[in-house]
């Protein structure tokens, strides 16, 4: 419609019909009726047609160069030589390559010898990276995903196509492979990044390989060769634009890109995700242990200290409950992809809490804790104020140590204060919306529901020195277990 040539199906097959086009051979222009057929096999690694053509009937056959090459009778050995050097020559500058021999038979036959042809020449393909391959491979690379890679050309290519995306270079040969026992092809699997002129059965017995020696393996493909081993994978991803409906109808993904950048990013959105969740439960289990901390320490220390009992009341819990723990935690689920995100290894485990995490809701409950006990402690043993106003200044303590964790929360490693609170602009919403709503159940008519008290400056003062606290103990305790490269507040 647009009067431009668009590519449909396999990219090897479209270079031959756009190069056809180049020299004025059209493949709607080649009417004459195929008789004959033997498909393209990874076994094999050759295809031939068997056509009519003015009367005379003519194979035409391509494959691989060391294949074809072997069956074709117009070769001398130093001819044979040449042209396989010349191949290797091409290969090794990242160009697929292809030869194509012909031969006239006397009389059509549906079964016709793929010997004795006439050698017609090479055809080079180049197939380049994507320019942000390279990036993707150190990126994964990086987070401890191992990437190999599979292909049915020959190892010069491979290999050159391999320095050009930065990945390393040891590569073992599809022959080579079938004489290996189990243990030899586990230790060549350990050994080798690159593995070259392999068949279906060669893929499926590497992922076989990998997931025995416990990986978790994630496979891309796009033919229908490619289907076992994207099925026997743990996760088959499928070529959306390229690949075949066989593949894609085994796979678990499908690339709607074809793009291996698009993998890497999906891994770091993934962890990405994870750790939002992590983050998000962890908060919010931090702040109810510290609510009830309040509540049972208040009653044990009131006959001490002549505190009056519940520290707290419950139209106040329920109001944090409702909006400085819930809003701030919402938000913690949107928390933005950190810098460093894939230099994490792999997990082994899915688990959302470990005794990493454990130990932070802990920790933070208690220091959450004390930061309210203090402010009681500070407003009406040191200071006099009433019971009313010390119970109000604990609240506004516990609501600003609250939102003081989220900001906190956004990363397990990197420090609150030297951090621009904007780079989760959603938490900055939710805690002014919480402070917001704060303000009016202390100095509005609908304190009375809440038992609040408006409070002056020295109660604010109260509230927020003591909820500094512990911001600065967390970040303290950052700073040295960055420093000693020990992240006992988890991850990220």
């Amino acid at each position: 419609e647009d009067s431009e040539y668009h590519i449909r199906g396999t990219p090897t097959e479209a270079a031959l019909l756009i190069l056809g086009a180049k020299t004025g051979n059209f493949k709607e222009n080649f009417d004459h009726p195929r008789l004959g057929e033997y498909p393209f096999s990874s076994d094999r690694k050759m295809m031939s047609t068997l056509y009519e053509v003015n009367g005379e009937y003519t194979v035409y056959a391509k494959g691989a160069p060391e294949v074809l090459i072997r069956k074709c009778k117009n070769l001398s050995d130093e001819e044979t030589k040449k042209i396989l050097n010349l191949q290797i020559e091409m290969a090794s500058s990242a160009y697929r390559t292809l030869a194509v021999a012909y031969k006239k038979l006397n009389s059509a036959t549906n079964e016709f010898l793929e010997d004795e042809l006439t050698f017609l020449g090479l055809m080079a393909m180049e197939d380049t990276p994507r320019e942000e391959s390279a990036e993707a491979i150190r990126m994964a690379e990086k987070a401890g995903v191992r990437v190999l890679m599979s292909t049915g050309d020959s190892k010069e290519t491979a290999v050159s196509i391999a320095k050009q995306i930065g990945l390393r270079t040891e590569v073992i040969e599809g022959y080579q492979m079938d004489e290996l026992s189990d243990q030899e092809f586990e230790i060549a699997v350990k050994e080798n990044t690159i593995f070259a002129r392999v068949k279906p059965e060669h893929k499926i017995r590497i992922v076989r390989t990998l997931k025995s020696l416990g990986f978790t393996v994630a496979m891309t493909g796009d033919g229908v060769n490619d289907a076992p081993a994207l099925k026997e994978s743990h996760v088959g991803i499928a070529m959306g634009k390229n690949g075949t409906d066989v593949s894609r109808s085994a796979a678990d993904l499908v690339l709607k890109d074809d793009n291996f950048a698009t993998i890497v990013a999906a891994i770091a959105e993934g962890r990405t995700v994870f750790n939002n969740i992590r983050k998000f439960v962890t908060y919010q289990l931090s702040c109810s242990v510290a609510e009830i901390l309040v509540l049972l320490l208040g009653v044990l220390l009131s006959p001490v200290l002549g505190w009056q009992i519940p520290i707290l009341l419950s139209m106040q819990i329920l109001f944090m409950n409702i909006v400085t723990d819930n809003l701030p935690a919402l938000t913690l689920g949107l928390n933005p992809s950190s810098k460093d995100i894939m230099e994490d290894k792999p997990r082994n485990s899915v688990d959302i809490l470990n005794k990493v995490l454990i130990n932070v809701i802990i920790v933070t409950a208690v220091t959450m804790c004390v930061a309210t006990l203090a402010s009681y402690y500070v407003s009406f043993n040191v200071f006099g104020y009433s019971h009313e106003i010390s119970r109000t200044v604990a609240m506004l303590t516990l609501i600003l140590v609250e939102i003081l964790t989220a900001f906190s929360f956004r990363s397990f490693k990197q420090r609150t204060l030297n951090r621009s609170p904007f780079n989760n602009k959603y938490l900055v919403i939710a805690s002014v919306t919480s402070l917001f709503l704060t303000l009016v159940i202390i100095y509005t008519p609908i304190r009375s529901a809440f038992e609040t008290i408006p409070l002056g400056a020295r109660a604010w003062g109260i509230a927020l020195g003591c909820s500094l606290v512990l911001l600065v103990s967390n970040d303290l305790i950052k700073f040295i277990n960055l420093r000693n490269k020990k992240y006992i507040l988890g991850t990220r």
